[in-house]
């Protein structure tokens, strides 16, 4: 195999392996996504370790404190440090003191998981916490959601070179990326691409979150957090994800496959000859 893009080589180890292929094994060189232990520590205070893919790691600290409403804007984020050990990856953010209080009174141990952004909650109510209310945003086209999802492929050079990550970009209400992130935790990849967007000055309530994974719970809690109108997933969403989109006011879309999709909820963004009754 190739050797990975510079922009992935940060996410991805070597490794020898052996390729059965019509019949034949082939020693090959293949190229594995890192999974590391990342540390979120804000003002000293341990608050949470994800396993995740070692690349933009201040998008995922912003993103992480804005979404899990550690901070309400980017501008209670005074500064952060990235600490690397044999162990894993720190990071140490620190925030506003009134945040810090507020932060103590919730305080909570969660260790996260590639596949689940709730592990180590430790109530019901944070689980299934309630999600805000989102704002109108654009009017779409399927065919949009259709481009944004195609357009969404050569900005993914980590899966490209590993095929094991999931992505999360922002893109415009024509279907083109604006930014978009990686990581092997879904929830993660979304977190960096919201906390790349605050950096950048990028609203996410006038565009689309398009995801490569399916829909769940905390992918709409995230999003909803941040004011997305509409989050587009590759995969179907849950039940429960379809509830709180709709608790939301938000679009929710999945199963894309070219210009054929399934909207869940919120059709009233998209154009009108596509709108379902009773949304």
């Amino acid at each position: 195999m190739e050797q990975p893009p510079l922009d992935a080589r940060l996410g991805a180890a070597a490794a020898e392996v052996l390729r059965l292929r019509d019949g034949q094994a082939l020693p090959q060189r293949d190229w594995l996504c890192e999974e590391v232990p990342v540390a979120l520590e804000f003002n000293g205070i341990s608050h949470a370790v994800m396993l995740a893919t070692p690349a933009d790691l201040e998008d995922f600290a912003l993103g992480f404190a804005l979404t899990e409403g550690i901070v309400e804007h980017a501008g209670e984020v005074f500064d952060m440090a990235i600490e690397e050990s044999a162990r894993g990856i720190s990071l140490h953010v620190e925030i506003a003191a009134r945040r810090l209080q507020a932060l103590k009174l919730r305080r909570r141990s969660l260790a996260g998981r590639t596949g689940c952004g709730l592990c180590g909650t430790d109530s019901l109510d944070q689980a299934l916490r309630p999600v805000p209310s989102v704002g109108h945003g654009p009017l779409l086209e399927p065919g949009a959601l259709a481009r944004a999802v195609q357009a969404l492929r050569p900005w993914q050079p980590l899966f490209e070179t590993t095929g094991s990550v999931h992505a999360a970009a922002l893109c415009s209400a024509q279907g083109r990326v604006l930014l978009a992130r990686e990581d092997v935790g879904r929830h993660n990849a979304l977190d960096k691409l919201l906390g790349a967007a605050a950096r950048g000055g990028l609203d996410p309530s006038e565009a689309v979150v398009v995801i490569s994974s399916r829909a769940s719970i905390e992918m709409v809690q995230k999003a909803a957090s941040r004011g997305c109108t509409v989050l587009a997933a590759v995969s179907a969403p849950t039940a429960l994800a379809v509830r709180a989109a709709e608790q939301a006011g938000m679009t929710l879309v999945g199963r894309i496959r070219g210009e054929d999709m399934v909207v869940y909820c919120g059709a009233r963004r998209l154009a009108p000859s596509s709108a379902q009754p009773g949304s």
